[in-house]
């Protein structure tokens, strides 16, 4: 089936050859951005694809009563609610030690990175997924709260105290010269 790219209601939306709109044009063309939102929830690259693979599992059969225009944005409310659900588990899954080797990087920015990383890590999940939504994602704070299935409210107030903790964290604080 040939795939080609217009423009539509999603941003570079992929229609098939045929002009349809299909689940498979839709996970083609937003696969890589849900890809993206879940690795900085997860911080873990094989943990993201699960994450993307269980919300498009979760979400393919109300792909139609959706729509092409809406169903991103089912998606992405289903992909934060099972983000926030594997944390509830009680069961965290393995967790490597913390005594990693350092590993070089060629990337000019990359240790700034991997602190911003590391500190959103320390974000409680709730946090950590109000910070990826306002700041990441550039949703409004009724957006996220819409994506989430929380309050406005409650969207504030995380994002307050998760902003408190980033400005806290030692990962985050440069020494001045």
């Amino acid at each position: 089936m040939e795939r080609t790219v217009v423009d539509g209601p999603m941003p570079q939306a992929v229609v098939d050859a045929d002009g349809g709109d299909s689940f498979d044009a839709f996970v083609s063309a937003r696969g890589n951005a849900l890809w993206r939102s879940a690795w900085l929830l997860t911080g873990d690259h094989q943990l993201a694809e699960d994450l993307v693979q269980t919300a498009l599992a979760k979400s393919w059969r109300a792909f139609d009563r959706v729509g092409i225009d809406g169903f991103e944005a089912y998606v992405r409310r289903v992909m934060f609610t099972t983000y926030i659900s594997w944390w509830r588990r009680k069961w965290r899954g393995e967790r490597p030690t913390a005594d990693l080797p350092e590993r070089g990087s060629k990337e000019p920015d990359a240790d700034g990175r991997n602190d911003l990383l590391a500190a959103l890590d320390g974000l409680p999940r709730g946090q950590r997924a109000v910070v990826v939504l306002r700041y990441f994602e550039d949703l409004t704070e009724a957006q996220a709260a819409g994506v989430l299935g929380i309050g406005v409210g409650t969207v504030k107030s995380q994002c307050s105290r998760a902003l408190a903790a980033l400005r806290s964290s030692p990962r985050l604080q440069r020494e001045e010269s």
